[in-house]
């Protein structure tokens, strides 16, 4: 029944939608759908000789991992990530980001489960193509970012899909910790305190699930890489904010955006400079394979833009995760105005030399 009545919230919409709406939600709901009619449990999929030696060991890992979360970091005991999906595509939805040419705000779009977030998902890659080309066309800046899994928040039972199973084990459990914290905690119409209250669960659950047996190497590893993403999203804060400054100017539209050009000419020539310093890690060279646009830093900011404060609070919860997540709920709990000025008071203390226990 909960099923049937998480779909029918869904389809109880569509008679209030224009053509293009009612379509969006029927390729949402039979995409949902299909998948949930993939779903095998992971024990039978491991048992199963056909099943490739990779895949047994990788949903090895991810039931690890899945205990790991239940008994040590008190994320959701439930059906979810208890069965598996073949996918035979790159990505499980397509998300379509847009933003003004001239803006950095983002264009959200409501849905009935979700709320208003920042992007625009659709099972068929060329559905979302086909979507962001028509917001280019009307003068957006758009992208089109692949996501390995969404949550359904816990109203299905999410299954392990073919697209999570990375070869590094933290990667594997970090997107599997970040899923269920969406399960723990959501905000209606606040992606950036989801997104970043599930970053920062992922970050901690992974250094405790390595720490816990010893395994020293792995999680070096992975401290580098959270380094380089640091000094990464550092390089995009500082981009975000050139180009804030240029369009407070309201400068004729032309030299708007030969400015624009030049902002992320300098990103493009920053980051070779820190790939250097890496000697040569290509990590984020995929980064640069699309045009550089709005659009394209909408995701790292919402993922990573409130994720200073939340690690404060974990640090004055004194890392025990159930008194972080009453602070984070209380959070959740405040009108908006109040928590957005909670926020920036946070962020301002995470500022400070020292401020932020983590960096």
């Amino acid at each position: 029944m909960r099923r049937l009545a998480g779909i029918l919230l869904l389809i109880g919409c569509l008679p209030l939608a224009g053509c293009g709406t009612l379509a969006y939600y029927g390729q949402a709901v039979s995409g949902h759908l299909g998948l949930m009619a993939a779903r095998e449990p992971i024990d039978t999929v491991m048992a199963d000789p056909a099943t490739p030696e990779w895949v047994r060991e990788r949903l090895a890992v991810v039931q690890d991992a899945r205990e790991f979360a239940i008994t040590e970091l008190g994320l959701p005991d439930n059906g979810s990530y208890t069965s598996y999906v073949q996918l035979e595509r790159s990505a499980v939805v397509f998300n379509v980001f847009a933003a003004p040419e001239f803006s950095l705000q983002p264009k959200t779009w409501c849905f009935p489960v979700a709320g208003c977030v920042v992007y625009r998902g659709y099972f068929d890659r060329e559905d979302a193509e086909r979507t962001a080309a028509q917001y280019a066309a009307e003068g957006y800046d758009t992208w089109v970012g692949g996501a390995a899994a969404y949550s359904t928040l816990g109203r299905f039972a999410d299954p392990v899909l073919s697209t999570m199973l990375y070869p590094d084990d933290a990667r594997l459990a970090g997107v599997l910790f970040h899923e269920l914290a969406h399960q723990q905690l959501y905000v209606d119409d606040d992606s950036a305190f989801n997104e970043a209250f599930a970053t920062t669960v992922e970050e901690v659950g992974v250094r405790r699930w390595l720490g816990q047996d010893g395994r020293d190497a792995a999680l070096a590893e992975w401290e580098t890489r959270r380094e380089r993403a640091a000094a990464f999203e550092l390089l995009l804060a500082r981009t975000r904010a050139r180009l804030q400054a240029i369009y407070e100017t309201e400068s004729p539209p032309a030299e708007m955006r030969a400015d624009k050009e030049a902002a992320f000419a300098q990103l493009e020539a920053e980051y070779a400079a820190l790939k250097a310093g890496w000697d040569g890690w290509p990590g984020y060279d995929r980064w640069f394979a699309a045009p550089l646009n709005n659009a394209r830093l909408i995701p790292s900011a919402t993922y990573r833009g409130l994720v200073p404060a939340f690690r404060l609070l974990l640090h004055q919860a004194d890392g025990e995760l159930a008194d972080f997540y009453a602070a984070c709920g209380a959070l959740a709990a405040m009108p908006r105005e109040s928590r957005d000025a909670e926020f920036r008071r946070l962020l301002a203390i995470a500022a400070e030399p020292g401020g932020d226990p983590t960096r």
